[in-house]
């Protein structure tokens, strides 16, 4: 990645949500790395609570999760006036037409399939911000 593109990412905070400790560790090593402020959740309801606190500039959001999957959480975070202009980016491990079309209905910007390359990660969050 370009070192524009890196200084474009600088201190953009960004809330990563996913049950797999992993893929949150993942993600949260390679965005910091790019001089992110990256704040994890582990379920839609813990997302909904720490967006309103942190108010990110970009969000990911795993498909499936316990209590409130990723579709649900998608759709109140774009039901919000505050956030419904805050990109969206859903994480599936599952490469599914039907998956991305739903992820189009309830709002989402980019279906990221996992597990994702630091390019993509990085290459997916230049495409809402830039």
């Amino acid at each position: 990645m370009s070192s524009s593109a890196s200084r474009r990412l600088n201190g953009l905070k960004i809330l990563v949500v996913d049950d797999s400790k992993t893929i949150r560790r993942t993600a949260e090593t390679l965005l910091t790395k790019e001089g992110c402020q990256v704040f994890t959740a582990i379920d839609g309801f813990d997302a909904l609570s720490k967006i309103a606190d942190h108010q990110p500039d970009l969000i990911f959001v795993d498909i499936m999760m316990p209590r409130l999957d990723g579709y649900e959480t998608c759709s109140l975070i774009k039901h919000n006036k505050m956030f419904k202009d805050t990109p969206v980016i859903m994480l599936s491990s599952k490469d599914g037409l039907f998956d991305r079309a739903r992820g189009r209905i309830v709002g989402s910007e980019q279906y990221l399939t996992k597990p994702f390359t630091k390019d993509e990660l990085l290459g997916a969050v230049s495409n809402q911000i830039g």
